[in-house]
């Protein structure tokens, strides 16, 4: 049972916000009954009768829990768009890594290195776009985003940046050369919103990436490029192999349905086992759905000599647009509150009076009184 000066102190305690309370609230009220209580059974009676909050301890619980209520929501949202952020380049990155996977199958297929294999057919040996470059260039950039993706996950930040950023070098003069020439004259947008949203935007949110920064788990993300590739590319690549292309999505409606797909799938475990930290992960899928749907209304433009593409680019539109809607709300839960972290240490009562509080900036503790008085 508790005792009335514990009551008392917890009543004080209430000022500060509900999930600094839910972490720390069992600490501090220790912290403080030890400063009081001697031990001795008489004396610790009629201290839990008499005794009670300080003012300098009231005046020190009502500093922090302003504090509290003036930076933590800003923190929350900081670190919350800043792991999303690092979240949807990964993303990206194992996308175009798993591109890279696929001209590398691709290649060593037509090259007959599989000797059990049947020749592939000439629709299947990957080339270069238009000879703007190379083909050996080619095959280089698509290797280089599996070096990158995993540099990133190894945590090499800046040197997976730089790699990815050479290689989406060929790629725009790919897209120079097709605007200079006219040879991209029936897409005029398509070839822009793909360097920029997909090459360039991801190498641009690696900055994010640091050192500091909370790691994501690395043999999940590195398991997910193999696994990606055979759900994925290899449905497509049969597809293509057994003449049906009418069945193959473009670029931005794989990406819109891959978007969707993630979407349905994260709604479904969040709301049915309530994870600790979905909320990132929606915010996330919410960056990831901005991007494909951003490059999904940019192509729309180089299919309007065809309605029924016009039409199938829409329906991925409200496709992605219905599965956004069903994580919206947890992201909005997490940028109005402080995030879920990685279990940290109690909060020890240091020299210096600095404890360690949940969205992992340092705030000053409140300070127990010496002893009785």
């Amino acid at each position: 049972m508790s005792s009335n000066l514990e009551r008392r102190y917890r009543r004080v305690l209430r000022v500060l916000p509900g999930w600094y309370r839910q972490q720390w609230e069992q600490d501090m009220v220790a912290a403080f009954l030890d400063s009081w209580l001697t031990g001795e059974a008489e004396a610790d009676e009629y201290i839990t009768r008499a005794a009670g909050p300080g003012w300098s301890e009231v005046a020190s619980v009502v500093g922090l829990a302003a504090r509290l209520y003036l930076t933590s929501a800003a923190t929350a949202r900081r670190f919350a768009w800043g792991q999303a952020i690092r979240c949807a380049a990964l993303a990206v990155a194992l996308v175009q890594a798993a591109r890279g996977l696929d001209i590398l199958v691709r290649l060593v297929w037509g090259r007959h290195l599989f000797g059990w294999l049947p020749a592939p057919p000439a629709n299947i040996v990957p080339g270069t776009p238009n000879g703007a470059v190379p083909a050996m260039v080619w095959y280089l950039v698509a290797y280089a985003w599996i070096v990158a993706f995993v540099l990133l996950i190894l945590r090499h930040y800046r040197i997976a940046q730089a790699i990815a950023a050479l290689a989406i070098v060929p790629d725009l003069v790919v897209v120079l050369q097709g605007q200079f020439t006219d040879r991209f004259a029936a897409f005029p947008i398509g070839p822009w919103a793909f360097w920029i949203l997909i090459n360039l935007t991801p190498v641009l949110a690696m900055s994010a990436f640091r050192r500091t920064a909370w790691p994501a788990p690395g043999r999940r993300w590195l398991l997910a490029l193999p696994v990606g590739y055979v759900l994925i590319y290899v449905p497509l690549l049969v597809l293509q192999a057994t003449g049906n292309f009418a069945w193959i999505p473009d670029f931005s409606g794989l990406y819109c349905l891959l978007v969707s797909l993630a979407c349905l799938a994260h709604a479904h475990r969040a709301w049915s086992r309530r994870t600790s930290g979905s909320g990132i992960w929606s915010l996330t899928l919410i960056l990831l759905a901005a991007d494909a749907g951003a490059y999904r209304i940019a192509s729309i433009p180089d299919y309007l000599h065809d309605p029924h593409l016009v039409a199938v680019c829409l329906a991925e539109l409200v496709i992605l647009a219905a599965a956004v809607a069903l994580v919206a709300a947890d992201a909005v839960r997490t940028l109005a509150g402080p995030p879920a972290l990685p279990p940290v240490s109690a909060p020890g009562r240091k020299a210096d009076g600095l404890v360690q509080e949940q969205t992992g900036h340092v705030v000053p503790a409140p300070a127990p009184a010496a002893g009785p008085r």
